[in-house]
């Protein structure tokens, strides 16, 4: 079942040193696995072009009798969780204010349907504080920049849009989107997130620099300062979701992301408890905001 769930990992991320990172392998021992698998069936699956790696003409045959095989060897495991129970545990884990608000809400309440014996404990951070954190072992995991904890391995979950964050009378409001550029001539709030900034790493990219006048940890009570006229700000648009602030929110040209991930030390270390729910929030991934 590894060899196809190999095969599979190549075939999703198109190369083999990826699907090792998210396997938590080597690139030789998945070349291996891949070997093995087409020594047995005496085929070729697999073969490189400019897109990457793609199944051959015998490969593209065989793949959905080995998607059903894997499909089959989950439900198997689902089954057993079911009937076994996850009776005990707790899911410690390290939240930036966005996501504990916009996802967790709804990731707990699906997963607990499943588990409701399992407690969590969160510890509210940023891109500092949360990868100290796992690394002191106070949290089983977190949510990271993977760029700002290059020591942890991470777990790619989703990228989220940064906005621009003005109050509704300012000389912007009238726009459809804003430069950052437009962003240096007016007082701006920072939100304090460690040791990495994506919106300072943009500005710093255009050779710009902000007019930092206060920094502040959380979202909310920037969005609060700016609605009083205080400054402007860049924030997270998924924090800006289901906000009554009386603000004016602005699409950032070009767009600045944020690639969230789950961050820990090694998977092996993990609890059962925190790897099932890692599995059950990449399985409904599409459905976050």
């Amino acid at each position: 079942m590894q060899r196809y769930l190999a095969l599979q990992k190549i075939l999703e991320t198109g190369s083999f040193s990826k699907a090792a990172s998210v396997l938590f392998h080597t690139q030789s021992s998945v070349s291996q696995m891949i070997k093995s698998l087409e020594d047995e069936l005496g085929l070729k699956l697999l073969k490189r072009s400019r897109n990457g790696v793609e199944l051959t003409i015998e490969g593209k045959e065989i793949y959905p009798f080995i998607q059903r095989a894997i499909n089959s060897y989950n439900a198997i495991l689902d089954k057993a969780l079911e009937l076994k129970g996850l009776d005990t545990g707790i899911i410690r884990v390290g939240t930036i204010s966005s996501i504990t608000v916009h996802w967790m809400p709804k990731l707990i309440k699906g997963f607990q349907k499943l588990y409701p014996k399992v407690q969590f404990l969160f510890h509210q951070g940023d891109y500092s504080s949360i990868p100290q954190w796992i690394n002191e072992g106070s949290i089983d995991f977190g949510f990271v920049n993977p760029i700002a904890c290059p020591d942890l391995m991470t777990i790619p979950i989703k990228d989220g849009e940064f906005m621009a964050v003005v109050p509704p009378k300012h000389k912007l409001a009238s726009k459809d989107k804003v430069s950052l550029k437009d962003l240096t001539y007016d007082p701006y709030i920072l939100l304090e997130e460690g040791h990495y900034s994506e919106p300072l790493k943009a500005f710093e990219k255009e050779n710009l620099k902000p007019k930092i006048k206060y920094t502040v940890h959380d979202d909310y009570a920037i969005m609060t300062m700016i609605e009083q006229g205080l400054g402007i700000g860049i924030l997270a648009k998924l924090v800006l979701n289901r906000t009554n602030y009386d603000i004016k929110v602005l699409p950032i040209e070009p767009p600045i992301y944020r690639h969230l991930a789950v961050g820990f030390k090694e998977w092996g270390q993990l609890p059962i408890a925190s790897k099932i729910f890692i599995d059950y929030m990449q399985k409904h991934v599409n459905e976050l905001d």
